[in-house]
């Protein structure tokens, strides 16, 4: 289901934006929306994956806290 919806960009952006929607012959709606869908499979998604990944892992009890780490100096300790 399509939403609509209003943003705000400089006017850089948007100049940007109608070029591009001009050059794929689309709206700068349809391209917005594209580069959206882009994003969330993209980086977006590597992120959030992680984040429910720490979240499973927490709820194991298992201990995923960052201020647990080892030193620079333990990291690179050779034995």
């Amino acid at each position: 289901m399509l939403k609509n919806v209003t943003i705000t960009v400089e006017e850089e952006a948007l100049k940007w934006a109608r070029h591009q929607a001009a050059e794929q012959g689309v709206s700068v709606s349809k391209l917005v929306g594209e580069i959206l869908k882009r994003e969330m499979g993209g980086r977006g998604a590597a992120y959030w994956q992680a984040f429910e990944s720490w979240k499973r892992l927490s709820a194991q009890g298992l201990d995923v806290d960052a201020t647990n780490r080892l030193t620079r100096d333990e990291a690179h300790e050779r034995r």
